[in-house]
């Protein structure tokens, strides 16, 4: 029958591991109890502080808020305008040869989108979110992830739902049946104004 009974140098070994477990828990708590007192003391001599708990540095200045991004469709004139030319290379460039199939009624899809409102705030939104969301600094290894599943797929369901913003390009007489995906046209220049020949003059 062996004996399981630990030596004394294996338990040496754990009373030394469990010894430096100890030192950085003692150390953290030193550092931490360190800060805690200095933001007491910060608070307690108000640090400059006026009675709204606002530093004399802070005033005149915006007090930091995490930046609201613009909601599109209320953005004025110029603005909108840029916003918007910007979107339009996202979607052109990536999301439409990248996650658009072919177009059905029950895909829907209309290759002027920028005159829907609807679509136009949809695809804004989730343009944002991949801005956000495929960038390692700011979401980590996941975020990708995180843009497909919450952000991409729920706006391309409701996009080219059968209901969707798009369903009248795909009945309306008036506005071609959408079987393959082109790209936005170019609007082409204004033609010249036509200007009438001036009558002769009756002799």
């Amino acid at each position: 029958m062996s004996d399981d009974t630990p030596t004394v140098e294996v338990l040496a070994e754990d009373f030394e591991d469990l010894k430096a477990t100890v030192y950085g828990f003692a150390s953290q708590l030193e550092h931490n109890t360190k800060k805690v007192n200095e933001l007491a003391t910060a608070v307690a001599s108000g640090d400059g502080q006026d009675g709204d708990g606002e530093s004399g540095k802070d005033k005149g200045k915006e007090k930091e808020k995490p930046k609201t991004p613009p909601f599109i469709l209320w953005l004025p004139g110029d603005k909108y305008a840029d916003e918007l030319a910007a979107l339009a290379g996202w979607v052109r460039d990536l999301l439409v040869p990248t996650y658009f199939g072919e177009v059905s009624s029950s895909a829907t899809w209309c290759a002027r989108w920028w005159e829907h409102p609807a679509a136009v705030a949809r695809l804004h939104a989730a343009w944002l979110a991949w801005q956000e969301l495929t960038n390692p600094e700011t979401c980590g290894l996941t975020g990708p992830s995180v843009w497909h599943r919450d952000h991409l797929d729920p706006m391309l369901a409701q996009l080219r739902a059968a209901d969707g913003p798009f369903a009248g390009c795909m009945t309306n007489p008036d506005r071609p049946q959408h079987t393959v995906l082109p790209v936005p046209p170019v609007d082409p220049a204004p033609a010249p104004p036509v200007v009438a020949e001036p009558e002769a003059a009756n002799a």
